[in-house]
């Protein structure tokens, strides 16, 4: 497996924000730089998770004082319009998810033939080079998945439910491919993430109909408490954390999460890209920047709910 740079990485990426840029005249405390930096999701509106991805990236804004343009769809087509947008408004820097990569290329294409450096988060790790983005700030999927089915076939499972909120996402279906491969009883699931309801009701159904279902592993935070809402006797592990999955892990509801540390991608997408613009700097050498996974279960619970009130965990 192609080694990966760990959280160092994320730590040098901070201190160097703090430093000098080579030389050049440094700007006065309060005067912006400059820069305008666009950065694009594929947040599905009313999916907590982004709220910290935003929360990060606007406050590295705020600390090198760069102008950010966030901006978020979905729809692959029209995210593809969203960065091919940004290069006709001709900012300094696009930092976007890769998420549905072979539908993006173009618009990435597009930027880096424009001389707009681009940077990926969140999803794309092992297409973000491909596509001529220049650094990477995100968690291995694969590896998060495989952690989590090798932690739950510990525990006992045999036949775990994989539910999959987005269709095509490269990095929601590598999670679960992760899980098979550590308990190959899985058995993935597709539904509608965009309407809670139905994923309860999906759920509903197939829990009712399969009783071997031993473990439901959802891969967002949202999508856990449509799983609490569905009832049954399986146990609930998921991806990622909000306030209220936070509150539940606490609560013994929710077996454990893995935190992939969604602030820390925004703020390391923005801020790259102003140490880059600024100083030429490339963070992780020329290899993905880690922010997890990371386990978060009732050993830890208690140091990281105050964080996920601030809405940065």
């Amino acid at each position: 497996m192609t080694r990966r740079v760990l959280a160092a990485g994320a730590a040098a990426i901070l201190l160097l924000g703090a430093c000098s840029g080579g030389g050049r005249e440094e700007p006065e405390a309060d005067a912006a730089t400059g820069y305008t930096i666009a950065f694009i999701t594929h947040e599905t509106p009313g999916d907590t998770f982004w709220d910290k991805v935003r929360s990060g990236a606007q406050q590295a804004a705020a600390d090198q004082k760069v102008d950010l343009k966030y901006s978020n769809d979905p729809d692959a087509g029209r995210q593809a319009v969203l960065i091919q947008q940004a290069v006709d408004s001709k900012v300094q820097g696009i930092a976007t998810t890769l998420v549905t990569p072979d539908a993006l290329a173009g618009s990435v294409k597009a930027a880096t033939a424009a001389g707009i450096p681009v940077v990926g988060l969140n999803a794309g790790i092992d297409q973000y080079k491909r596509l001529g983005a220049l650094m990477y700030f995100g968690s291995d999927e694969t590896v998060a998945g495989t952690s989590l089915g090798e932690r739950i076939a510990a525990a006992g499972a045999k036949h775990p439910l994989c539910v999959i909120h987005q269709t095509g996402s490269v990095a929601l279906e590598a999670r679960c491919a992760g899980v098979k491969s550590a308990v190959p009883g899985t058995e993935n699931l597709q539904v509608n993430g965009a309407d809670d309801a139905a994923v309860t009701s999906t759920l509903q159904a197939k829990l009712a109909q399969d009783k071997t279902i031993d473990y439901v592993v959802t891969l967002g935070a949202p999508i856990a408490l449509d799983a609490i809402k569905a009832g049954g006797t399986a146990k609930l592990v998921t991806f990622d954390l909000n306030q209220e999955t936070a509150q539940l892990i606490k609560d013994g509801k929710i077996e454990f999460a893995i935190d992939q540390q969604p602030y820390v991608q925004g703020y390391l997408a923005v801020t790259s890209l102003y140490l880059y613009l600024k100083n030429g700097n490339d963070i992780g050498g020329g290899r993905p920047v880690l922010t997890g996974p990371s386990f978060v279960d009732q050993s830890n619970i208690d140091t990281i709910l105050p964080y996920t009130q601030k809405n940065t965990r």
